[in-house]
């Protein structure tokens, strides 16, 4: 059974992640097929709307559309598009009041349409967002990527992994420059690390077998970073507790939100992998260096810094997080 990936590269308004999807749902389905979210609105003000294509073998053409339902035929607000195989795309747009919805579909015929939201641009009454399709574990990698991880404004970066694309819009994507304020999620404890160290036995497993992995390639060691590792921890535990596999937190919060609001400062570069269902450390990192997207963030020498996150749901089963910094 494959297991969901995400891989992120610092998100554009629009973004593909590949995967084994970026960490995205508990067991992939083993068939190739499409599936859109609900939109939403963020805490930035924003239509949030997003689609998946899982399974898939092929190279194919995929075009995500929100569209907004309206008397006689609905009308597209906003289009964009991108060419790869298995990924999660990420569209925004200013909002405005009305009722809207997230339409997919790829040139091997397969589509889907969410469910309607009705959207009043009220931040005190967002809607939260429907969590991807249950499936494989996948991980996430940061907001742009073809079959790799997506990333936002800034550089940077379900079981086989997703990474994000840069797709192709009808309209230009507009980048975050500067993390709006977020509502305060309820904090979730951490489990408890060996004195003098960053992050737990398991999450600093994951850390060695990376740089094994880094070593390889002539890249220099990545160092446990306990900010970057508050973040993916608080990530991870995010999604086990509420049951959804995506590099958007539900309240809207990209993975930089939760880099910055961990206390991150600086930087020049920002990436996240993300993955649920693997069982071990061994199991997970094996998943991220077969999928193209996730393996491009963990062999960037350019990244010095790392937080490793692991997080059980009820079930038992393992949502992991890599943030990943230049600095």
């Amino acid at each position: 059974m494959r297991r969901p990936l995400g891989a992120l590269v610092c998100l554009g308004t629009l973004a593909a992640l590949s995967a084994p999807v970026a960490a995205n749902a508990a067991a992939s389905p083993s068939a190739c097929d499409v599936y859109a979210d609900r939109p939403l609105v963020t805490a930035t003000g924003k239509i949030h709307a997003s689609a998946t294509r899982l399974g898939c073998r092929d190279t194919a053409l995929v075009r995500i559309q929100i569209k907004r339902a309206v008397a006689g035929a609905d009308p597209v607000v906003k289009s964009g598009a991108y060419k790869g195989r298995n990924g999660r795309a990420l569209m925004t747009l200013r909002c405005a009041p009305g009722v809207y919805y997230t339409v997919i579909r790829d040139s091997r015929g397969h589509t889907a349409t969410s469910r309607a939201a009705r959207l009043s641009c009220d931040l005190s009454s967002t809607p939260t967002a429907t969590p991807s399709p249950t499936g494989t574990a996948a991980p996430t990698a940061s907001p742009t990527a073809t079959a790799s991880p997506t990333a936002t404004a800034k550089p940077t970066t379900p079981p086989t992994p997703l990474p994000t694309l840069t797709p192709t819009a009808t309209a230009k994507p507009t980048a975050t420059a500067t993390a709006k304020p977020t509502p305060t999620s309820t904090a979730k404890p951490s489990p408890t690390s060996t004195a003098g160290t960053v992050g737990t036995a398991d999450e600093n497993e994951v850390l060695r077998l990376v740089n094994v992995e880094r070593a390889k390639g002539g890249c220099q060691p990545l160092k446990h970073d306990p900010q970057l590792r508050a973040a993916a921890y608080g990530h991870s535990a995010d999604m086990a507790a509420e049951g959804y596999f995506s590099h958007t937190s539900q309240d809207g919060r990209s993975f930089m939100d939760r880099i910055r609001a961990a206390g991150f400062t600086g930087g020049t570069g920002w990436a996240e992998n993300i993955a649920m269902g693997q069982p071990t450390p061994a199991a997970v990192v094996t998943s991220w260096m077969n999928s193209s997207g996730h393996r491009a963030n963990i062999m960037n020498c350019k990244y010095t810094l790392i937080g490793v996150g692991a997080a059980k749901n009820s079930k038992g089963q393992i949502y992991w997080t890599q943030d990943f910094a230049a600095r």
